[in-house]
């Protein structure tokens, strides 16, 4: 199903006094985009949608049609969670190719979670783990993707977690190497929070098809969660925080993705947290030219703390990311 912008913002609860001014975003972004071409292609990451997702009031197989329709996004990343049943699915598979072949949408990588620590000292759960995966490259293969994205989780030393995750996230890699998938690797839960920690690894792999994914907001380790539970997420602590633009710029060797993470903006459009100027030029000068992702996180952290915090909406976050995305790369072209 198609959405317009007006039934978007219907859903997401925007009324009239705002929606007079977002129907003028796209008049008002075309008029600020410069004709060079930027260095990197804008893709779109579904945990930007992912309160409406958990609500029920979208689906995976929408969500190319809102990205390209609602955002002009023609690149997309999906969450296994969001449909989690569907790996083996041909038929479910097969349609929501079909529609992004419709579409025109290009699918970029799937972002894999709840699969088993690859990092697991456990022989046993490790293999589980790895063997878990490969569903998801077989998926990702099917729908014309370049690579998943993994978590290199386990629980140990931070010693012992690197030791496993060579071992068994390099057998991932082999296996996706034989498909001819990117395996890449996120900075997103303990050590790998780390780039240097990350960094060890990657050496130790030491195959092209393995890398990583640097995220703006995940250079910052936290206590493990009580339950594997978004509400057990939000509520753990911070005990570690890297420089992010040393971060990314130490995995940029290795980068075969990015994700532009954000949150709240001040009055002239910039993220409070991270200087996209800086980091967009740390990620240019090092030859970047692939995809970096919108991952807007303000409407779902607001749901989540029960409406609290001054967070854009949905629809208002990620096109607010775009167009900083697009000012600031047109700026460096």
């Amino acid at each position: 199903m198609q959405s317009s912008r007006r039934e978007f913002l219907q859903k997401v609860g925007v009324g009239a006094a705002s929606l007079s001014l977002t129907a003028l975003w796209p008049e008002l972004l075309n008029a600020q985009r410069a004709d060079k071409k930027l260095f990197f292609d804008i893709s779109l990451a579904e945990f930007s949608l992912a309160g409406l997702l958990m609500g029920g009031k979208m689906t995976n197989m929408e969500f190319p049609a809102m990205a390209k329709n609602d955002f002009e996004i023609s690149n997309v990343e999906y969450v296994s969670m969001f449909f989690q049943d569907k790996a083996k699915d041909q038929a479910y598979l097969k349609e929501l190719k079909q529609r992004t072949d419709d579409l025109g949408v290009k699918n970029v990588l799937i972002m894999v979670d709840s699969e088993g620590d690859l990092g697991s000292p456990d022989a046993a759960e490790r293999k589980k783990a790895v063997e878990n995966h490969y569903k998801w490259v077989d998926a990702a293969k099917f729908l014309g993707c370049y690579a998943i994205r993994v978590n290199l989780n386990g629980k140990g030393s931070d010693e012992e977690v690197a030791k496993a995750a060579i071992e068994g996230y390099g057998q991932l890699v082999d296996y996706g190497k034989k498909n001819k998938m990117a395996i890449i690797v996120e900075n997103h839960f303990g050590p790998s929070t780390n780039p240097d920690w990350l960094v060890g690894v990657m050496k130790k792999v030491k195959n092209s098809y393995a890398g990583v994914l640097p995220d703006f907001g995940n250079f910052i380790r936290r206590t493990e969660p009580e339950a594997q539970t978004m509400e057990a997420f939000m509520k753990t602590k911070v005990i570690a925080e890297y420089d992010k633009y040393e971060g990314v710029e130490k995995l940029l060797p290795y980068t075969k993705g990015i994700s532009a993470k954000t949150h709240v903006f001040d009055d002239k459009g910039n993220d409070v947290e991270t200087d996209f100027t800086r980091m967009l030029k740390i990620i240019k000068e090092s030859g970047f030219k692939g995809y970096i992702g919108i991952e807007y996180e303000g409407a779902f952290i607001k749901q989540m703390s029960g409406g609290k915090g001054n967070y854009l909406n949905e629809y208002e976050g990620i096109m607010a990311t775009k167009r900083l995305l697009e000012k600031v790369g047109a700026s460096l072209v």
